[in-house]
């Protein structure tokens, strides 16, 4: 769970774009930035915090292995929270980023973030 900046938790689910229509939406209005490790649609969306779909493709290992990067994307995610924008966000995992390590996952979606011009210098 992510926790607000008042100090309440909150629920994991307002954290995610679940709908088909809401991942639609961000691919057909918004734009894409990408480094060799993701790719990351970007919607502007009036909202205090920001929500996010992962998508880790069939090709990049079996369920174990896929399951394995949505983790790292999600604890990266939770670390970079106070620093991105509330925006919607659909990240796309590439083959490369099957290798990394934690911090690694996170250092790349930190430049991810930055290079789409929505990071914020700002909390930890």
């Amino acid at each position: 769970m992510f926790e607000a900046k008042d100090g309440v938790r909150i629920k994991k689910k307002e954290y995610r774009l679940q709908k088909n229509e809401e991942f639609q939406a961000v691919f057909r209005e918004g734009r894409s930035v990408a480094n060799r490790q993701f790719v990351v649609y970007t919607l502007k969306a009036d909202q205090t915090h920001f929500r996010v779909g992962l998508s880790v493709s069939k090709k990049l290992g079996n369920a174990v292995e896929r399951n394995r990067m949505k983790r790292l994307m999600r604890e990266s995610l939770r670390l970079l929270e106070p620093n991105v924008a509330p925006n919607d966000y659909v990240i796309i995992a590439r083959k490369p980023a099957t290798a990394l390590t934690q911090s690694e996952v996170t250092e790349s979606l930190k430049h991810v973030f930055k290079r789409a011009k929505v990071w914020q210098k700002q909390g930890r």
